[in-house]
């Protein structure tokens, strides 16, 4: 399978922003190239479009499904199973920052948890303890409103974001009568 240009950049550009996602380049571009084809690909497909071993597909495919981004698919009297993105766009958004939360966000907070338990016993344990405070409540602040948001469709997540720009001008303008003490 040879991709079309455009097609492969934005493979290309999906196995840089893996790295960034918390999986590796390949995994990325396998997510790509699932994203970006209508039909649902095997991994000698995606063995063939991404010049990668059939291994390193199956090491890929079962990456991709740990995060809950794709999903297995069979067709009448093929004995191959076939690849597709598990959901909308908008599903792999909020699987990809729930796993994130999962290995990133929750640790950190129980970390700070169990030092946050702990009575300083000097004042640069003091300082670090206000500090650790301070970033344990920014995650948990986080954490609820990326739970909230998780409960909202596409269309509702859609609609608040473009109500974003908004809201920040009637904070400014707020913040603004305030200091000029009409309010």
């Amino acid at each position: 399978m040879i991709l079309a240009s455009k097609i492969e950049s934005f493979v290309m550009h999906c196995g840089e922003m893996g790295s960034r996602w918390g999986f590796n380049r390949t995994v990325g571009q396998m997510y790509g190239l699932l994203i970006i084809y209508q039909e649902p690909l095997s991994a000698i497909q995606i063995s063939e479009a991404l010049n990668i071993s059939r291994g390193n597909v199956s090491m890929g495919i079962k990456e991709l499904q740990s995060w809950r981004l794709v999903q297995v698919q069979h067709k009448p009297k093929d004995r191959k199973e076939y690849y597709s993105p598990a959901g909308s766009i908008w599903e792999m958004a909020i699987r990809v920052f729930e796993e994130r939360r999962k290995r990133e966000i929750d640790p950190t907070l129980s970390l700070l948890r169990d030092n946050l338990l702990t009575e300083p016993t000097n004042q640069q344990e003091e300082y670090a303890q206000k500090q650790m405070h301070e970033i344990h409540d920014l995650l948990e602040t986080v954490t609820h409103w990326a739970s909230e948001l998780q409960r909202l469709s596409p269309e509702q997540l859609n609609t608040l974001m473009k109500l974003g720009a908004g809201v920040s001008k009637i904070i400014n303008l707020k913040d603004k009568l305030i200091n000029n003490g009409k309010v």
